[in-house]
């Protein structure tokens, strides 16, 4: 199978090669040239290193990162993968160290930010993975229960219990065959995070002889974890919302030999470390790293104990093995070695197989554990082995999951209230003749279930302005649908941002809280009882005089001028770590206008006591079909692109914001195989990539003529040469060029990754080095053509590739060709023996041309 990156309409990836390793080498290139920012920003969050160039805002993470051990926890986890997956990971990041360079070049934020590249480490997918994942089981709400039982009492414990905004939520339905026209099951939903620019998914298709597999990857990331469908079996994943990280309060003390902590079995010795953390435009901060037996210190005296930490695993091994899937038996298999974060799934495949099931590790240990800060010296607070078996259902009809209390309830504390849930449930029983055209229906239901907690509140009033009463009454005919376009929506939610703040001023005593600076927005009281307002009305709170606050709410929100639609305050506003905008500046922004609220399937989330602004909400929407995988749909928030400017960086943007669905299989793809250059006073060059079959007599031509004799395939016979060409077309490494001039065929080129050549072996590469081949047709070119050909070349390796450097290594007896390449600004580095593909060896002189070198040679 040709290596090819075909596009379908909306710019979506469709990968092509000819084996597996093949394959993901080609998406870390895809990766890096789409998203170079996004993963590079993702790689120095996970080293630490990220206020180096984004300054003091990042600083907070930056330490949190260093004292968790990230970076380390990382290393471990892939020096403990199997060989299999450690070969597939490190084929990815030879692909991104491959392409990055070029990318950076077409993201802004590089040279706004002064971000230079460095070479990947082999386990940066991993890190990268941490670095997503390592807040999402919401350890730091733990820091919030200790602080507010500190200063309401043990039983105040359960009081701000809700889904808060940090963790991350997600809808997921599995339909099967009886409740479908079909016949066959459908698998849809969409997960909630916040909407990130770029988008934190990305859609793709991977395809090679052994699975042809389409989905939604992390960037950054090989493979398709979370979302995806082989054509014979789709699954999809939620957060379980479960409980599986630790924090354990430690005593420490400091020895001649340095740092031990106090545990169940004494004094013992604690591993410590300073290290620094650069930050743009200030002084570096010193940080020291301690690590107790429970875990490393994230903040003074408090300790953290996460799975991959101390088992060393994350999960990675089930990541290639999701690709191979056919059946919910081979998921399921794959599943069973996942670690963090913990998820529920959902699968279906079209022999009828069905799966609910949760996934990942959670410790046997005290409840209290789950509850608060423990105290690291005492036993019972040690874990016990592991939670098992994992808790899993048998599929009788429509399966709902959206981070409610079931499933998953025995792995946790703090799950989301039941309306989403109630709400999917309620409406995928309602038929059974669903298709995947109908699940943007399901998607985008905008009906407030919680909406009664607030406007019961308002039953029992008297003595209301006529102001009140109106709005009162406008409030109780209202449909709770949570639409754009709705004053009455707005109305709603302004009383019920009224009502939060004068709930919030009922417990200032736990304002500022003193933890670092990364944990501070799990400690903000207004956010907490934002979220948990439900479970705050419902309390036996006898200080409190409710219906006195919902009377105040209401007053104060009739006595405003009339309220504009809720579409015109809840806007979308996606995350950038420079700010920067969605729209380019010659581009005419959208309305972001967004529908939906937090508790709607259409889960918009603000944050109600303070602003209507939206920045978390579906951070992708999909409809798996397992009667026609080609019917399948798909959106993400913004595009498949992360450089602005690019056609895709938001063109499903208006799809997105009215909830509709793109073909996830395109009838419309390109490939674009050719790049053509001006060269003033020579002509016009064409690089188009070589066909084996359509360009097999120009090839042989060329390279079994005597001046290729430096090339030796001379005394290849006719099929041997299409052999070759056909491997190097099957690879992503490898490209072959028939080079034109005016639409002449003047030359043949050839380039490869020396990561994956044997040439790679022989020099010191460097990341994004790109190897090149030159052969020249027989004939006799005119004066300046070899000068000006390798100008067109190296501007399309420079500025269309994207590569830093050229690297070249002609026989070191073709004097003519190391000759042409000096003179046209190659610097000679060393000979090496090269071993050739007719088992010969080649002793070549190495030479290397920069982008600075050759624009130097041009002026």
């Amino acid at each position: 199978m040709n290596a090819r990156v075909f596009r379908d309409t909306y710019g979506v990836p469709q990968l092509q090669a000819g084996d597996p390793l093949a394959l993901v080498y080609l998406q870390g290139v895809n990766a890096a040239r789409d998203r170079a920012w996004q993963i590079e920003l993702e790689r120095r969050r996970y080293l630490g290193t990220s206020a180096a160039f984004l300054g003091a805002e990042a600083a907070g993470w930056d330490v949190f990162a260093r004292q968790a051990r990230l970076a380390d926890t990382a290393q471990r986890c892939f020096e403990a993968l199997d060989d299999e997956t450690r070969e597939w990971v490190t084929a990815y990041v030879e692909g991104v160290n491959h392409a990055l360079p070029g990318g950076a070049l077409r993201a802004p934020e590089f040279a706004e930010t002064g971000l230079t590249l460095q070479e990947w480490e082999p386990w940066a997918p991993l890190g990268i993975w941490l670095a997503i994942h390592v807040l999402f089981a919401g350890f730091p709400t733990k820091l919030w229960r200790t602080h507010v039982a500190q200063h309401l009492g043990e039983d105040a414990l359960d009081l701000f219990s809700s889904e808060g905004p940090h963790g991350a939520g997600s809808n997921g339905w599995l339909i099967p065959g009886s409740y479908t026209a079909s016949g066959q099951a459908i698998v849809a939903g969409d997960p909630h995070r916040y909407v990130e620019s770029p988008g934190v998914y990305q859609q793709i298709r991977l395809t090679c002889p052994e699975y042809d597999v389409l989905g939604l990857a992390v960037p950054g990331i090989p493979g398709l974890a979370h979302f995806g469908h082989t054509g014979g079996v789709a699954w999809a994943i939620t957060n379980a919302m479960a409980d599986y990280q630790d924090l354990y309060a430690e005593q420490l003390r400091r020895t001649a030999g340095g740092v031990e902590a106090l545990g169940p079995d004494g004094w013992r010795p604690a591993a410590a470390h300073v290290e620094v953390v650069e930050v743009a435009d200030a002084d570096p901060i010193s940080v020291e790293v301690i690590e107790t037996e429970r875990g490393p210190i994230i903040q003074d005296g408090i300790s953290l104990r996460y799975p991959p930490r101390v088992t060393g695993r994350l999960g990675f091994e089930a990541m290639a093995k999701l690709l191979r899937a056919t059946t919910v038996a081979d998921v399921d298999s794959a599943f069973d070695e996942w670690v963090e974060p913990v998820n529920v799934v959902l699968a279906a495949d079209t022999a009828g197989g069905l799966l609910h099931r949760t996934a990942g590790l959670v410790p046997r240990r005290d409840a209290s554990n789950r509850m608060r800060v423990v105290p690291g010296w005492e036993a019972a607070h040690q874990w016990d082995g592991w939670y098992e078996p994992m808790p899993r259902a048998e599929v009788d009809g429509p399966a709902v999951m959206a981070n409610a209390r079931e499933l998953a309830a025995p792995l946790g504390v703090e799950f989301a209230a039941v309306h989403r849930s109630a709400r999917i449930r309620e409406l995928v029983n309602a038929r059974t003749d669903w298709t995947v055209e109908d699940m943007p229906s399901i998607h985008k239901d905008t009906f407030l279930g919680s909406a009664g907690s607030v406007l019961d509140l308002l039953v029992d009033l008297d003595d209301l302005s006529t102001q009140a009463v109106a709005l009162r009454t406008e409030l109780f005919e209202w449909d709770r649908r949570m639409d754009a376009t709705s004053t009455t929506a707005s109305l709603y939610a302004a009383v019920r941002k009224a009502l939060i703040s004068r709930l919030t001023d009922h417990f200032t005593v736990l304002e500022n809280a003193e933890v670092a600076e990364v944990f501070e927005p799990w400690m903000d009281p207004l956010t907490h009882v934002s979220y948990a307002l439900e479970n705050l009305v419902a309390a036996d709170l006898p200080e409190i005089n409710f219906a006195w606050l919902a009377r105040e709410a209401l007053e104060e929100v009739a006595a405003q001028k009339p309220r504009p639609p809720w579409g015109e305050t809840h806007q979308l506003s996606p995350l950038h770590a420079l700010r920067g905008p969605v729209f380019a500046r010659d581009e005419e922004p959208y309305d972001l206008a967004l529908s939906g609220d937090h508790h709607c399937v259409m889960s918009t989330s603000s944050l109600p006591g303070l602003t209507d602004v939206c920045i978390r909400a579906s951070a992708a929407r999909y409809a798996w079909d397992l009667a026609d995988r080609s019917s399948s749909a798909w959106v993400v928030p913004l595009g498949a692109s992360g450089v602005l400017g690019d056609p895709h960086h938001h063109d499903q943007l208006p799809l997105w914001l009215r909830g509709s669905l793109a073909p996830a299989v395109s009838e419309t793809v390109r490939e674009d195989r050719g790049y053509a250059v001006e060269v003033d006073g020579f002509g016009t060059v064409l690089l188009e990539e070589a066909d084996p079959a359509r360009d097999l007599e120009l090839i042989h031509e060329w390279v079994t003529a005597e001046r290729a004799t430096y090339w030796g395939m001379g005394e290849l016979s006719r099929d041997e040469i299409a052999a070759t060409y056909l491997f190097l077309d099957s690879v992503p490494t490898h490209h072959v060029y028939v080079v034109r001039l005016d639409d002449v065929p003047v030359a043949l080129l050839q380039t490869y990754d020396p990561q994956a050549d044997p040439a790679g072996a022989a020099y010191d590469i460097k990341a994004g080095d790109l190897g090149l081949h030159l052969l020249i047709a027989p004939g006799d070119p005119r004066p300046g053509f070899t000068a000006n050909l390798l100008q067109a070349l190296a501007q399309f390796v420079f500025v269309h590739l994207g590569h830093p450097r050229l690297v070249v290594e002609p026989d070191v007896r073709n004097t003519r060709a190391i000759d042409r390449f000096t003179r046209t600004g190659f610097t000679l580095g060393p000979e090496a023996k090269i071993p050739q593909p007719n088992g010969s060896t080649k002793t070549a002189q190495f030479a290397f041309l920069t982008k600075a070198q050759f624009l130097a040679v041009r002026k």
